[in-house]
This record gives structure tokens, C-alpha cells and sequence, in this order.
């Protein structure tokens, strides 16, 4: 009897033979009875052949794999790099985990340098799946550099060209892995704690690559769903902080939280506002310490006019706390003290970043910037032709501005993750430069608590 295992729409299909029908077959595979085949999702193939190959060697059947359509890659350095010994920590313990797993190293510590490592050494077809359109092209622009290698293909954003070494976004990954899932054996996921969404998650159940990487410097989800990672990926192999690479590979550093008080006006405003709010939440039993508390109060406030002036309240509030007038009069003279560096301003919401805009004179990117305007702006902020540039979220991960050594958030979200990844903005290594994230907080609001939640130091180790 002959099997012959293919690939098929992000699945595995075992053939032919109704006879086939009648052999046990390795856990996660089950009988389609539509074509009359084993079927399994494609991120079981390295288990289900090597089970099948081994039964094959024992003489039970005929094993043929036509699933995989990678191929195999060498790939030169263009020019020797010496690898921080923490870099070949990572590389030998992802090895020791049969190559895959997550590895867990600090913004500015080297991650993409780790993955070119362990690409050469795998010597396969390569996918490199990223969240943004920026680090698509940052990362196509580091292979070229990094690599003697022709071309790097692109998946995304317009562009559809695919090449034994690809980027792509995780968007583009879960439309088209069902059609390119068996053309990469390697599969390497750029900050990683992005993949549990459950349309992410397909581009990697969709793909056969038996070996698979992820990289963050952040794999904490408040979710919970880090198990996935471990399903899909595998586990934390190789970890390392802030606090382990900090002053010998990764620039020293200070954070300093600054409270400023609203004036006698926005306090009455603030009190006003949020008395209004809260009010609406207590008489409609809403708890945010639910899973479902945020969308309750969307939905209960949507359905009654007093719903909807609570909804406005809580902008309100949020609008005052975030803006205030001594908030914006700390950051400009934040600004003037440290006119000879390289500022970024992160807030949390993109009227936060215009206001600052229009008061200093400086540029801002949000998510509605457009990304030539974007890589035109980072660029003058990394040659010093602007000093300071403003953002919202888009700069908190995966973008590099080496020369930026002070960062000052106004607002943000109670996560760890978001704060950690904003200090690593400042932290890559240059001379002897000494980074500061300045954390400015208005009293007697709730950006107190949401501090208090996103300064959780146990992530920095």
C-alpha cells in the first residue's frame, strides 16, 4: 500500500485508497469522509511524517511526501558580525528545542541578527510574518543588508512578490498561508505576542513549516493566551530583560514619574465629568473587572440618551486628564531641557499628539500618517533634522530610532507591555548615551491607577 501525504489548503490530506481508511493514524489527524481522506491542519506535518516515515521504514505501507514545496537555502553573510554571547545563548537553546520556539530578548538587543543566525543555520525557505507595513519593509531592507541573497520578496501592502526569503504581514499571512502554506520551512513570527488573535492564529495552523520561530520582547498577553504560542510556535526557549543587558549592551538608564496637578477650572470639569460617568455605571451594574465590562458599556450607553451623556463624560474626563494645561506646559519644558537629544512624545490618543503638535512645532505620526510621510519623518528624527517627533501608539513597537534617548509619555493604556516597549524605543546602545523616560501623571485622576498597573517592574527583571 502507498500513502501519499499532500498538502491542501492550509491542510495535510493523507492518499489514496479507502483502505487507508482502516490504519491508525498520529494524534490530530481524522477521516474526511467528504473526499475520503486523512486530513490534518497543516502545523501537524513535522509530527504526522515523521510518525508516518517511521512506520514506513518498518515496512507497513509506502510513505511519498509530495506536501512539502520548500526548498533548501544557503545563505552568506555578506560580512562577518560577531554574535553577542547572549545571541548565541538564543541560538543554541531554540536548537536544543528542535528548532522552534519563542525567544524573549529587549527592543535595541539584536532580535532580527538572532533570526538571520538561525535562518542560515536552517538553510530553508523562509517566511518572516510582521504587523506593520514599516517593519515589512525595515526588515526586507535588513535581509538585503545582511544577506548575499538577490531579492527579498514582499507580501503586502500592494506588493506580492514571493522569494525563498519573504516579509509579509500577519493580515497578508492569513489570507494567502492556505495557498503558500507548503512553500517555507522556516516560519519566523516578529513580535510574536501579536499571533494568539484568532485570525492571526491561522497563518500558522496554515503553514507545514517544520521549524517556526517567534520574537518579542513583551510575550505577556493580559488574555491569557500565551498557551497558544506554546501550541503553535512552541515555548519560551531563550529569555533575557532590560535589566540583564542594561549598561553592557543596551544603554543605562533612568524613569522618572512627574505629577502635575489640574488647574482649580479642569478639576471642577474632571469632577463633573466622571461623576457623570461612574453614576451611569453604578446604576447599570456594570463591573470592568469583567471580560465583557467595555462592551457592556458600549452597548448600554448606545441605547439611552443617558447613556450617551455618560459616554461623553467619560471622553471628557479622559480629555482633561490627558491634555491638562500644566501637562502640555511640562513637555515643552521638557523639550527645551533636553534640546541637544533626540525627544519622542508618546500619548494616547491622536488628539493628544496634535495639540502638542500645534503648541510645539514638532511632527507627529499616528496611524493615519501615510508611510512615505512616516519613513521621511523618521528618517530627518534619525539624522537630527528634527529633534523631537510626537506619536500615539504606531511608534510603540517594531520601529528603530537608535539616536532617540529620551522619551516622554503622557498617556497611555494600564499595560506593562506598552510601557516596556516604549522604553526600548531609547534603549539601543550609542556611545555612552544614558536614556530617561519621563512618565507624567495627572494627580487626583484615574491616570494614577493605570500608572500604577503599567509600572509593574517585575517585567523589567
Amino acid at each position: 500500500m502507498q500513502l501519499i501525504l499532500t498538502f491542501d489548503r492550509g491542510t495535510l490530506l493523507i492518499e489514496p485508497s479507502a483502505a487507508a481508511a482502516e490504519l491508525p493514524m498520529p494524534d490530530g489527524v481524522l477521516w474526511d469522509d467528504r473526499v475520503r481522506r486523512w486530513r490534518a491542519p497543516a502545523l501537524y506535518y513535522r509530527d504526522i511524517f515523521a510518525a508516518l516515515y517511521k512506520r514506513s521504514q518498518a515496512g507497513e505501507f509506502q510513505l511519498e511526501d509530495k506536501a512539502r514545496a520548500y526548498e533548501e537555502l544557503h545563505l552568506d553573510f555578506l560580512q562577518h558580525r560577531e554574535a553577542r554571547p547572549y545571541q548565541n545563548e538564543a541560538v543554541h537553546a531554540w536548537n536544543r528545542a528542535g528548532r522552534r520556539g519563542v525567544v524573549v530578548l529587549p527592543t535595541g538587543a539584536g532580535k532580527s541578527h538572532v533570526a538571520h543566525m538561525m535562518m542560515q543555520q536552517v538553510g530553508r525557505s523562509t517566511l518572516i510574518v510582521v504587523p506593520t507595513l514599516d517593519l515589512m519593509h525595515q526588515w526586507q531592507a535588513g535581509l538585503e543588508k545582511g544577506f548575499r541573497i538577490e531579492r527579498v520578496g514582499l507580501l503586502g501592502g500592494g506588493e506580492h512578490d514571493l522569494q525563498p526569503v519573504t516579509v509579509t504581514t500577519y493580515d497578508s499571512a492569513a489570507i494567502h498561508m492556505e495557498r503558500y502554506g507548503d512553500r517555507f520551512g522556516l516560519l519566523i513570527f516578529d513580535e510574536v505576542h501579536h499571533l494568539p488573535g484568532p485570525t492571526y492564529l491561522q497563518a500558522a495552523r496554515m503553514s507545514l513549516a517544520p521549524f517556526r520561530l517567534g520574537l518579542t520582547a513583551t510575550p505577556e498577553r493580559q488574555d491569557g493566551r500565551e498557551q497558544v504560542l506554546q501550541d503553535t510556535i512552541g515555548t519560551v526557549v531563550y529569555r533575557r530583560d532590560i535589566k540583564d543587558l542594561s549598561g553592557d549592551w543596551l544603554a543605562d538608564y533612568d524613569t522618572e514619574q512627574i505629577a502635575v496637578s489640574l488647574t482649580d477650572d479642569e478639576y471642577h470639569a474632571y469632577v463633573t465629568a466622571r461623576e457623570c460617568y461612574k453614576d451611569f455605571i453604578r446604576k447599570n451594574g456594570i463591573r470592568f473587572d469583567s471580560a465583557d465590562g467595555w462592551a457592556t458599556f458600549l452597548q448600554r450607553a448606545a441605547a439611552s440618551r443617558e447613556g450617551r451623556l455618560a459616554w461623553k463624560a467619560w471622553r471628557a474626563q479622559k480629555r482633561l486628564s490627558y491634555t491638562s494645561e500644566n501637562k502640555i506646559a511640562l513637555v515643552e519644558e521638557l523639550v527645551a531641557r533636553h534640546a541637544a537629544e533626540r525627544v519622542i512624545v508618546f500619548t494616547a490618543d491622536n488628539d493628544t499628539v496634535y495639540a502638542i503638535s500645534r503648541r510645539l512645532l514638532v511632527p507627529v505620526i499616528t496611524h493615519q500618517t501615510p508611510t512615505r510621510e512616516r519613513r521621511e519623518i523618521l528618517d530627518r528624527f534619525n539624522q537630527g533634522i528634527y529633534q523631537v517627533v510626537c506619536t500615539s501608539k504606531v511608534l510603540n513597537e517594531g520601529v528603530d530610532v537608535p539616536e532617540a534617548s529620551v522619551a516622554i509619555v503622557l498617556s497611555g493604556s494600564g499595560s506593562v507591555r506598552e510601557h516596556v516597549q516604549r522604553l526600548g524605543r531609547i534603549l539601543r546602545k550609542s556611545g555612552d548615551k544614558r536614556a530617561t523616560l519621563y512618565e507624567i501623571v495627572t494627580r487626583n485622576t484615574s491616570e494614577e491607577f493605570v500608572s500604577e498597573r503599567r509600572r509593574d517592574h517585575d517585567a523589567y527583571r
